[in-house]
């Protein structure tokens, strides 16, 4: 016999929060109903509820009591208590759904501060809830009270006695959640670290704490440096949702999982920018997730087509491209690189490795039946087969099974963009690859010692393939990819096939495409050893003939002009070398990569920019008729400001944007600019394409206006020979200062596979230094003069002298008459080509 409920059960305390105990009290029957109870048994919305670490049944003077303690969200519900005798029973329900309160988070500014010891001073004090909660400051009468308030105190001649004043902000009709500012009063000194609006006052090394945003829990860090800033920071916040669900990880049971994996859907939905945009946030919901992983694998528990799909979708959002700059954090934070001994070592646990075992360790455990999954981003395929097995997986990925050992059940997950989050890092330590191909996790119940892939190829100016699996054990747990096992099949322009011997998480790994890359490296540095070389004769010539060659104001900036490219240009290959040297194999250093990519970056852009000085130098020289003379201090103060002030301008601002979020340099490919992620490159290409049309421009506007200018001079074979010796000498001097082969990296940005570009690049931009040398110092007619002089002086005696210099002068004849043409003798004119030898 059943009774009907006749009254409510007890529930203590009637408020609940994350975490807290709750004891629900079931009261004994009626007296009327005069039956001794022998046993209870409790229910919410229906289901039994079985005794486990939080549920814990109890009689207490015969009343039946639930205890739950670290009360979840998956506890809510409607509770019910039933009493049993030998022959009847009695029910007890709850009159209403018990559910959680949102926890209060308490936001206090400053959280920690220290400040002089100024009687009468007023510091001002605030301190956030989140709605519908407020707040009050403790023991400070008449101060206001709402979700937001602030209060100015006033400091005593007690509080400085005390050295110490802590002041507590507490939630209204909830007193047991607060935060304690503490302030520290000191009699004098000079703070290293000064009125930081987030971290306040601080001595050299003091550490500074600061509160996380409302909703989240945590708190942030600094340290007081020489610098005079907060440095060192540290963000350890997370997300108030899921770092209770993290807690809740950790007490599952069959029946509730199901419940937790849809929580952890619909938080990981809801908050999904929060969640991408933080490595806190995405390394926590890894953490649950290999909770679940060992859940489920350490007490077989199988997986339902739900909670396998509430499991994906919350993977999506971890991987999506928004995330990438997170995932770029954790892997860089997963290992320190040991410059000395250039090993890798784990910092921590690396949490792209972690994601992809607790997803194997998921999915070894799903149940057995055909079923398909698809989210925005990942696919996944369940399914039986005999003997043998051919599928293609969203047109991207084929995967064929010639032969298992009998009835297999396969599990197939295609990840779209799990190059967000696994490094390219294979067995070599080698970043110089990039995933280019699906990521695929293959899992069957049976032994496959024998499958095929073939993968789409995402970017197809990508080359050299290499086929690999994820290793967890690389690096000492880092995790990496490997090859063993797998062997390259066949390559054709859109696909790449693969044979392995096992099952694991497979991809290919290729590399920057490019063609006949030892003819271009036999070409780059060839090329850049003799350009160097010229380069330091050039600057020796130079050094030798400095004084009797800048004897004009325009003389000697050109002369300037030549010897600060032919330094920038220097100092840049030496730099190239060393980044080269950098980036091989497991010698890089991001430190030193990055280094080397800003020096070269700076020079390279000197080099253009004393290229334009050189440019504007001319077009000055052309026009100056029209206006006044330039002094050679405020010529000197333009070139230099030109030269160098505007490259430090433009690289400064470059790192200062991009290396915060480690994409500064290209460190997949060399010690470069980056232009997958921030764009950097643009930072040179821009301005070097701008010099480039600039320089363009003023030699067509010179032309034009030498040209124009023939008739001045008495007649018109003077006029010819004029024209002949300025424009042919303007070409041969401006065209490779100006820049104009640099032009060619647009055409390998347009079509990098094309080996000519490739050979014309490297070929003409190695040898910038010999053009240098030949086009800005040996066709000078006064560099040439002084020369010979230089080698008539050494020869011994008058006569050998005279021969010496005689047979110099005939040496350079072919350079005066570079303008002959037919049987017309065009000898070399000084006063007409004192415009370009000046």
């Amino acid at each position: 016999m059943v009774f009907e409920s006749r009254r409510d059960l007890i529930f203590q305390p009637d408020v609940l929060f994350f975490d807290d105990t709750l004891s629900v009290t079931c009261g004994p029957p009626p007296e009327e109903l005069e039956f001794r109870i022998t046993l209870s048994e409790w229910t919410r919305d229906g289901v039994l509820i079985n005794e486990d670490d939080r549920h814990s049944f109890s009689q207490v003077n015969g009343v039946p009591t639930l205890t739950i303690t670290n009360y979840f969200s998956t506890d809510n519900g409607r509770y019910q208590c039933q009493l049993f005798d030998q022959n009847s029973s009695f029910r007890q329900d709850s009159n209403e759904i018990l559910s959680l309160l949102e926890t209060p988070t308490i936001q206090m500014v400053p959280l920690q501060n220290t400040i002089l010891c100024d009687v009468g001073q007023q510091v001002s004090l605030e301190c956030t809830v989140q709605d519908p909660y407020q707040v009050e400051f403790k023991d400070i009468p008449n101060a206001e009270t709402g979700p937001a308030i602030r209060h100015l105190i006033t400091i005593t001649q007690a509080d400085c006695d005390n050295q110490e004043l802590n002041i507590t902000c507490q939630v209204i009709d909830f007193l047991q959640f607060k935060r304690i500012l503490t302030l520290v009063l000191v009699a004098d000194g000079a703070f290293t670290c000064d009125a930081d609006p987030v971290f306040g006052n601080g001595f050299l090394n003091d550490t500074g704490r600061a509160t996380c945003e409302l909703n989240e829990v945590g708190e942030k860090t600094a340290i007081c440096r020489e610098s005079g800033e907060w440095e060192d920071r540290a963000d350890n916040c997370t997300l108030q949702r899921i770092a209770q669900l993290i807690f809740e990880s950790g007490f599952l049971t069959e029946g509730t999982l199901s419940d937790f994996l849809e929580e952890l859907r619909i938080t990981t939905l809801e908050l999904s920018q929060q969640v991408t945009e933080s490595p806190n946030n995405i390394e926590a919901i890894v953490t649950i997730l290999n909770n679940v992983a060992t859940f489920v694998t350490t007490f077989n528990i199988e997986i339902s087509q739900d909670s396998m799909e509430d499991i994906l979708i919350t993977t999506d959002v971890l991987t999506r491209d928004e995330a990438r700059e997170s995932w770029d954090i954790l892997n860089l934070e997963a290992v320190i690189e040991t410059i000395e001994t250039r090993n890798i070592t784990p910092r921590n646990e690396s949490v792209s490795s972690l994601l992809l075992f607790g997803l194997e360790g998921i999915a070894s455990r799903l149940i057995n039946a055909s079923f398909n999954i698809e989210t925005p981003l990942i696919l996944l395929n369940k399914t039986t087969f005999t003997n043998t097995f051919n599928g293609d997986f969203n047109s991207t990925v084929e995967i064929d099974i010639e032969e298992s050992s009998g009835p297999t059940n396969l599990t197939v997950i295609t990840f779209e963009s799990l190059d967000n989050v696994l490094p390219p890092r294979d067995e070599n330590n080698s970043t110089g690859r990039v995933i280019n191909g699906r990521v695929v996790l293959v899992q069957s119940d049976t032994t496959v010692d024998n499958v095929s892939f073939t993968f789409d190829i995402i970017n197809e100016t990508l080359g050299n393939p290499q086929c690999v699996f994820w290793n967890f054990t690389l690096f000492e747990g880092l995790g990496g990819w490997d090859d063993e096992g797998c062997e390259l099949v066949d390559r054709d322009d859109e696909t790449v096939t693969c044979q392995c011997d096992h099952l694991t998480s497979f991809s290919m790994l290729m590399s920057p495409f490019v063609p006949n890359r030892r003819v271009l490296d036999f070409i780059t540095y060839i090329g850049v050893g003799i350009s160097m070389a010229s380069l330091v004769i050039c600057l020796i010539i130079e050094a030798f003939i400095w004084k009797k060659v800048r004897k004009s104001n325009t003389s000697h900036l050109r002369h300037v002009s030549i010897v600060n490219i032919a330094l920038s240009l220097l100092i840049a290959n030496i730099w190239f070398i060393i980044g080269a040297s950098i980036s091989e194999g497991d010698q890089r250093n991001p430190d030193a990569c990055t280094a080397a990519t800003f020096f070269i970056h700076f020079f390279y852009l000197a080099l253009f920019f004393w290229m334009l000085a050189s440019a504007l130098l001319l077009f000055y020289r052309s026009v100056r008729v029209f206006g006044g003379e330039l002094s050679k201090t405020t010529m000197m103060a333009i070139g230099y400001s030109l030269g160098y002030g505007a490259p430090l301008i433009i690289t400064v601002i470059t790192i200062a944007v991009t290396a915060p979020n480690n994409a500064y340099i290209r460190e997949n490919v060399i010690c470069w600019l980056n232009w997958e992620r921030s764009r950097a490159l643009l930072a040179f290409v821009i301005p070097a394409l701008l010099i480039v049309f600039i320089n363009i421009v003023i030699l067509i506007v010179v032309i034009v206006k030498i040209l124009q200018s023939r008739g001045m001079t008495s007649t018109a074979q003077d006029d010819e020979k004029y024209v002949l010796v300025v424009i042919i000498r303007s070409l041969a001097i401006l065209t490779p200062f100006f820049g104009i082969t640099w032009s060619l990296g647009v055409g390998i940005l347009i079509d990098p596979t094309n080996l000519g570009i490739h050979v014309a690049f490297a070929f003409f931009n190695s040898l910038q230094g010999f053009f240098i040398l030949v086009f800005g110092t040996l066709l000078d007619k006064k560099v040439r003069s002084e020369i010979s002089v230089f080698k008539s002086s050494t020869s011994s005696g008058s006569g050998t002298r005279t021969t010496s210099s005689a047979n110099s002068s005939s040496g350079w004849q072919i350079w005066k008459n570079f303008g002959r043409r037919g049987g017309n003798n065009v000898s070399s004119d000084l006063s007409s080509s004192q415009a370009i030898n000046a």
